[in-house]
């Protein structure tokens, strides 16, 4: 009889635990960072593959803010280096190259607006010449701070005179010839950024992204006092990519669609 009984509690015994035990927490996603590489923003339709529009440029902004992507910056990826983790989470980081004028014009009050962080390399010998820059608007844009005293632009090198790194290598005889000519075009590029902007310059962004992952160049960045190489290659950046000298971007073009943002980083 006491068999028989035990018996058909068995099942109750069983299905009262199945109800009572606590659902296994859902395991998030590993969040990725995605570097946005941008050049010439102009009013009106863009007129060739390096610029984008104003209005395109504040729809991106706008994808970013619906989708939860939150802005940071190239030192808030070293800490996720430092800990070898993204956590959870999808990031961008903004970045422009060269130096157009559009930069102080245009783009500076619209990233006020959307209290947006973004850093700026600049290619210091074309500074206050033609349509880029001038110097005493780099300045301003640098010292600008939001509320909390909070510096949202940052200025990084795009080398003194925008050249081919990688290719020029064959242009010298010697490896310490070659050596020197990385040192000006890194060194003398931020001692020249570092007058007109506070703190460290400690970004550098590859011409034509000519050179990525070359120890050579890596060596020199470190050198000239660089903990940071963004180049032109395609990708996000997720746990298995942290290097800080080999960061991958996305060229927002002409006709890039916000969406390709959210490709990359796996929507």
């Amino acid at each position: 009889m006491m068999r028989y009984i035990c018996f058909l509690l068995l099942p109750l015994v069983l299905l009262t635990s199945g109800c009572t035990k606590k659902d296994d927490p859902k395991q998030e996603e590993p969040g990725k960072v995605i570097v946005l590489m941008y050049h010439r923003i102009v009013e009106g339709e863009a007129t060739n593959l390096y610029e984008r529009s104003l209005e395109d440029l504040e729809s991106d902004l706008k994808y970013l803010k619906n989708n939860n992507i939150k802005i940071i910056s190239f030192t808030d990826l070293e800490e996720f280096s430092k800990k070898q983790s993204i956590g959870e989470g999808n990031y961008a980081i903004i970045t422009f190259d060269d130096g157009d004028s559009s930069w102080y014009t245009l783009v500076r009050q619209l990233l006020i607006n959307y209290q947006a962080k973004a850093t700026f390399f600049l290619w210091t010998y074309k500074i206050g010449s033609d349509s880029f820059m001038r110097w005493d608007e780099v300045e301003n844009m640098s010292h600008y701070q939001s509320k909390g005293g909070i510096r949202p632009f940052t200025f990084g090198s795009h080398s003194y005179s925008h050249t081919y790194l990688y290719d020029s290598r064959n242009k010298y005889e010697t490896l310490d010839e070659y050596r020197e000519f990385l040192d000006y075009e890194l060194g003398v590029s931020r001692e020249i950024i570092e007058q007109y902007t506070p703190g460290e310059v400690n970004v550098f962004s590859l011409p034509f992204g000519n050179g990525a992952g070359d120890p050579e160049i890596i060596a020199a960045a470190q050198r000239n006092g660089y903990k940071f190489i963004r180049t032109s290659l395609w990708s996000a950046i997720d746990n298995t990519n942290l290097d800080l000298m080999v960061i991958p971007s996305l060229p927002m073009l002409d006709s890039t669609e916000p969406d390709l943002i959210g490709y990359y980083l796996g929507f």
